[in-house]
């Protein structure tokens, strides 16, 4: 998060940054990482929203979030609208346009590539 929140503080008074918790990534049901294991975090992917809900503000708290956080619904129409798993980087444009769109994360997910979009669109 370090880089993202270098971002929002950078630009935050030109840009709203917010934080789309979506589908957990790393579910004890899926795909586990063993960094996970060696925290001791253990994650059942939620089954509703209200447990999303809980499992992001968490995850929010953990990672010290400091961007506000929203939560996809169970149904992930959010993270399917915008093909977002595991994670991606977004820029809307103030006209509701998809002005930037990064790669799949996590290999993509590149804060860089977002500045400069947002130094483009905002300058």
């Amino acid at each position: 998060m370090g880089a993202l929140h270098d971002l929002w503080e950078t630009w935050q008074d030109k840009v709203t940054f917010v934080v789309v918790y979506i589908r957990e990534a790393h579910p004890e049901e899926g795909w586990v990482v063993s960094p996970n294991r060696d925290e001791g975090i253990m994650i059942n992917d939620p089954e509703d929203t209200d447990s999303r809900v809980e499992v992001a503000a968490s995850c929010a708290i953990n990672l010290k979030i400091r961007i506000p956080v929203v939560v996809d619904e169970v149904e992930d129409e959010i993270a399917d609208a915008y093909g977002a798993l595991p994670d991606r980087l977004y820029l809307i444009g103030s006209d509701g346009t998809v002005a930037f769109q990064g790669e799949r994360g996590p290999w993509g997910f590149k804060p860089a590539a977002l500045e400069a979009a947002i130094k483009s669109a905002v300058g």
